[in-house]
């Protein structure tokens, strides 16, 4: 069968209240000094840095958010036997929300339900170290080591997990539909993924509401909302 793969960008989520980054009204466009709290050495060297992160975490969007119907769609898709990977750039675990196997989720990004420590790399869940926020602690150290704890996302200049991203290019190489929904396509090495999928002769579909350094390579583009384009776009792979 088609082994379909969906690279899912900020866009996906959006309806469920998840802002994007660098689209038109994107996080990083509104409040540029916003990105100091996910770049990595600005968080290790600031105290106060992280304390505005755990501010922010605290209060992110992504705790009251929800699957949305492109989520659920995706999740259509591979309960209609249709081999699916997911490769995403969010953090946000809606994916595997909506009801998609976490063993199908690669998270390019890493997620943001997660803390490691900076030191010792141990692991544990956010909802935990934000217990810690609430309670009082500014910056919560990690409790095995006493070291700095983080997201367990990938902050601007840190680099990619090999291990996740070796996958992700597998897969580009193996599918046969290469879906790229809610993303600019700027981002690399997430971004080249489009790229090698079309080299190795995948269908590559682009649905995104603004254009794409990708979307010459495409099959087709789609510039409607992504709520509606996409499911009916993996419904007709659904059927064929």
């Amino acid at each position: 069968m088609t082994l379909v793969a969906i690279l899912s960008g900020a866009g996906i989520s959006t309806d469920s209240g998840i802002p994007d980054y660098r689209g038109p009204n994107g996080v990083w466009r509104k409040d540029p000094e916003a990105e100091k709290l996910v770049t990595y050495d600005f968080y290790l060297a600031d105290p106060e840095i992280r304390r505005r992160s755990w501010q922010m975490r605290r209060t992110a969007a992504t705790w009251n958010a929800e699957p949305n119907a492109a989520h659920r769609a995706v999740v259509d898709l591979e309960r209609s036997g249709t081999p699916v990977r997911v490769i995403t750039q969010n953090v946000d675990g809606l994916h595997q929300l909506a009801g998609l196997p976490a063993r199908k989720v690669l998270e390019l990004h890493g997620t943001a339900r997660e803390v490691t420590c900076t030191r010792c790399h141990a692991r544990s869940s956010m909802g935990e170290a934000l217990e810690r926020v609430e309670a009082g602690e500014a910056d919560p150290a990690c409790t095995v080591c006493g070291g700095i704890l983080k997201a367990a996302t990938v902050m601007f200049g840190e680099r990619l997990d090999p291990r996740v991203l070796a996958d992700a290019i597998a897969v580009a190489k193996a599918c046969e539909v290469f879906v790229a929904v809610g993303s600019t396509l700027q981002v690399q090495p997430a971004a080249s993924l489009a790229g090698t999928a079309a080299e190795h002769g995948a269908r590559l579909i682009v649905v995104n509401a603004e254009p794409t350094p990708y979307d010459a390579l495409a099959d087709e583009v789609v510039r409607e909302p992504i709520g509606t384009a996409l499911p009916r776009l993996l419904a007709g792979l659904a059927s064929g």
